[in-house]
């Protein structure tokens, strides 16, 4: 089974991600990959605290989790790969192609430089340019907060 979704969003682990997309995909193990998030324990037990029992979750810095991805990829439970920016997403997708290949952008907001796609997802200029880098390597990439909703390729965003 391994990781059956690979998505960006922002504000990391949250009800959206967890009963959104966790119960649906009858989620085992998330993977949190921030360095921020990594190096501080009070934000590591922040997030254990809105997963359900049964599930875990895995913090790691990028260089950890691109060393760890084909052991996720090949664990016998679903999992979640969630990264808050893209920058990270395109670390892991360009150090294993095979494995971050479907890409969820899921929650992306706000900030100066960005300028609004989707109700959802704000990109800047320079994730434009990770966006079209990845998909230029084969990734998947398409936009969609919840698995109730359609999916929109990148390629067709506003």
């Amino acid at each position: 089974m391994g990781l059956v979704l690979c998505r960006v969003d922002d504000r990391l682990v949250h009800g959206q991600v967890v009963i959104g997309w966790g119960r649906p995909l009858a989620v085992k193990f998330i993977v949190l990959v921030d360095d921020g998030v990594r190096a501080s324990s009070w934000e590591q037990d922040l997030y254990r605290m809105a997963v359900p029992e049964g599930v875990d979750v895995i913090f790691a810095r990028t260089d950890e989790a691109i060393s760890a991805l084909e052991a996720w990829a090949a664990d016998s439970r679903p999992g979640i790969l969630l990264t808050g920016d893209l920058a990270t997403m395109a670390a892991l997708h360009h150090a294993s192609p095979t494995i971050v290949h479907r890409i969820n952008l899921g929650g992306i907001h706000h900030r100066p430089d960005r300028h609004e796609r989707l109700r959802y997802l704000y990109l800047s200029g320079e994730e434009e340019v990770l966006l079209a880098s990845m998909r230029g390597s084969g990734a998947d990439i398409t936009a969609q907060d919840l698995p109730t909703t359609p999916p929109i390729g990148i390629e067709a965003l506003p």
